[in-house]
């Protein structure tokens, strides 16, 4: 190595050292790095280190869950991270089922609980614990009593096995292949705990051999007010132990076989005079003899051995009357039902009522019947027919009506059906609210009308506002007076506005053309005033102007003459719809634009009404009076300037408005814009030959 090699590999030296040290450096660092690493842990926390009350209150019970006892809460549930919420992994009694199978629990027999159909387990199991066997939310008969009504089956007699035992003595919990979860057919049941072969059991049946009958037909299962569990309601032989009053004796191989058939039995005791009472209508199964179809034979819980109670035994036939309405009749939904207004077996009035219908009716709508004094009573309501607008059983339209109420006047008032369909009608016909203005019952005044038609009252009901006569300004002298009728249909008109006739011939019938200034032979008219539509000027009713306009002068005529407008305020983008033209550039580098307009002297035009006649004219353009005249108001002919600036020809000679603009222009002496070059240099001798 010579020397220049030694010096550099000397010079070297201090700096790989440097270099090693901190190679050596870093490898400690990624060692001791490496060791807190793998000597530290990360360990799940378990539910129950946060859900501490959930543990407290739930593992002291008798019974606990085994997937809660086993802390197997993912069995069930989603983990739900920072914020606490029920996320399970199955909806209802699906989540159960991953775990008791169906058959397990008896869900393939015929009949299944409601709780357990509806896939509400939890209604009688608790899903964490219970201190109750297999966790119930309640002991014994207290947790059916959660759904069934306890005073149901705590009435005076108790049957023992309900008293002394629990409802699982005759059911079961969850299925069964028997009607209401018994456990075996009813009648095996009750010989189960009753010795039927016992002589006090043939003695109390009269020795017919009732263990192969059904108990429940004459005895309530679990309890009643009668003595040995008989139902409320129990036919007489069946209390007197008569059974042979209706049957074959005992020991007769028929001996439950009936001595009669059908009604002809019943009639041996109820007689039908009695029965009918007077009655010619009769109820179809009374008539039948089919008198099953109502009542039972032996014993019920209804009055009068009744099938079922109230309305639903009604609505066993009458199946169309149980549908729920809006607006339900309360002599229906409330009280006696149906035999509010029906009588049981036979009427000798129709739909067996049991008096004449508007009797009936007004047996509780009393106040309607004072409507029948009213000076103009409706029609059906003096015949007493209120059916012949009424649903009696209730409906879904207002007033408990058959129908809506333009269905139902219009099956009276058929003719007026097609005069009311129309473009434009009043919204209470619209809206079949005939009442808005006519009394269902009567009226004191014709068309069962409160007041009389022509009366503002009526109309002031919804058009209070519009009705207030305008202060200080104008009112149509029809509206001042509440005459709505000299204008307006009350029901329907192909007319806007619902007028009786079209706008113009409606006005004009009064007010002919100018009130006081008749104009034979026209030359000039104005458009809305041909067109009949004199409302684009005038209000038909009120205004805070004279003459019923709708707006002062110059805005009224310019609402429709926008050219005119656009040319009097040029810069106003609200009237031209766009800013003035701006050459090379936007509108921020636009130059200023000289946008003078001259107007025509007038009051600068606010006062078109000095020059033009509002509807009609003898003149062109409306004109009040012919041009020459009517410049001459303002401009004197006579003047020197007059006669210089129009080179001494007679203005009677001339037509101002060939010249000039009536209105506006750019010019100070309002030329028209478009002029004939000699005339703009004001060279007239150019074409013309002055002397």
């Amino acid at each position: 190595m010579n020397t220049r090699n030694r010096l550099f590999s000397i010079k070297k030296l201090p700096f790989a050292g440097i270099a090693v040290c901190l190679v050596l450096l870093s490898v400690m660092v990624a060692c001791v790095a490496s060791s807190v690493r793998t000597s530290g842990k990360f360990a799940q926390k378990q539910c129950l280190d946060c859900h501490t009350d959930f543990k407290t209150k739930y593992f002291s019970m008798a019974n606990v869950h085994a997937v809660v006892k086993e802390q197997k809460c993912e069995d069930c549930h989603l983990r739900h991270g920072v914020l606490p919420k029920l996320l399970l992994k199955e909806q209802g009694n699906q989540l159960c089922l991953t775990c008791h199978k169906p058959e397990q629990i008896g869900m393939d027999k015929k009949k299944a609980h409601t709780a357990l159909k509806n896939r509400k387990c939890i209604d009688c199991h608790n899903p964490h614990a219970s201190n109750q066997s297999h966790l119930l939310n309640a002991a014994g008969n207290d947790l059916c009593f959660r759904c069934h009504q306890s005073a149901q089956f705590n009435k005076t007699v108790v049957h023992p096995a309900l008293k002394k035992e629990t409802c699982l003595r005759c059911h079961f919990s969850h299925s069964s292949d028997q009607p209401d979860l018994l456990r075996d057919q009813s009648v095996v049941l009750c010989r189960s705990c009753h010795a039927t072969e016992k002589p006090a059991f043939e003695k109390a049946h009269h020795n017919y051999p009732v263990e192969t009958a059904n108990c429940t037909g004459c005895h309530n299962p679990h309890t009643s007010l009668q003595p040995k569990l008989l139902k409320a309601s129990v036919h007489a032989p069946v209390v007197k132990a008569a059974c042979d009053a209706c049957h074959y004796p005992p020991e007769s191989e028929q001996r439950f076989g009936t001595l009669k058939k059908g009604s002809d039995l019943c009639l041996q005791c109820h007689k039908t005079v009695d029965l009918m009472a007077g009655g010619v209508v009769q109820h179809q199964p009374f008539q039948q003899g089919k008198c099953l179809a109502c009542h039972l034979p032996h014993a019920s819980e209804n009055s009068t051995l009744l099938v079922r109670s109230g309305n639903t035994l009604c609505y066993g036939c009458h199946t169309n009357r149980q549908a729920t309405v809006s607006t339900p009749h309360k002599a229906v939904s409330e009280g006696k039902g149906c035999l509010t207004c029906h009588v049981r077996h036979a009427s000798a009035q129709a739909k067996l009522l049991p008096a004449q219908e508007q009797v009936v009716c007004l047996k509780c709508h009393n106040r309607i019947s004072q409507e029948q004094k009213t000076l103009k009573p409706h029609q059906p309501f003096v015949e007493g027919a209120c059916s012949k607008c009424h649903d009696p059983h209730g409906s879904n339209f207002y007033g408990m009506l058959k129908a809506n109420t333009t269905s139902v006047c219009y099956g009276c008032h058929f003719e007026s059906e097609p005069k009311f369909m129309k473009t434009n009608t009043h919204k209470p016909v619209l809206g079949g609210k005939c009442f808005e203005c006519h009394r269902s019952h009567g009226g004191k005044k014709e068309k069962l009308l409160p007041v009389a038609a022509d009366d503002p009252q009526l109309c002031s009901k919804c058009h209070a506002e519009l009705m207030k006569t305008a202060e200080g300004g104008s009112n149509h002298q029809f509206f001042k007076e509440g005459k709505c009728l000299r204008c307006h249909d009350v029901h329907a008109s192909n007319v806007p506005g619902m007028l009786v006739a079209k706008q113009g011939f409606l006005c004009n019938s009064c007010h002919g053309t100018d009130p006081g200034r008749e104009i034979k032979s026209p030359q000039s008219k104005h458009a809305p005033v041909v067109e009949g539509q004199c409302t684009q000027c005038h209000s038909p009713h009120k205004a805070n102007l004279n003459h019923l306009l709708l707006a002062d002068y110059p805005d009224l005529c310019l609402a429709c003459h926008t050219d005119l407008k656009k040319r009097m305020y040029p810069g106003d983008t609200a009237v031209t719809g766009q800013a003035n033209p701006v050459p090379g550039g936007s509108a921020s580098e636009a130059p200023a634009v000289d946008a003078r307009i001259y107007l025509h002297a007038p009051s600068d035009l606010k006062n078109c009404n000095l020059c033009h006649e509002p509807h009609y004219a003898v003149e062109p353009a409306l004109t009040i009076k012919p041009i020459q005249q009517l410049c001459a108001d303002c401009h004197d002919y006579q003047e020197e300037s007059f006669q210089v600036a129009h080179i001494n020809i007679a203005a009677n000679q001339m037509d101002c408005s060939k010249c000039h603009d009536a209105h506006t222009s750019t010019d100070p002496k309002l030329f028209k814009a478009e002029i004939h070059k000699p005339f703009a240099e004001r060279k007239c001798k150019d074409c013309h030959i002055i002397e």
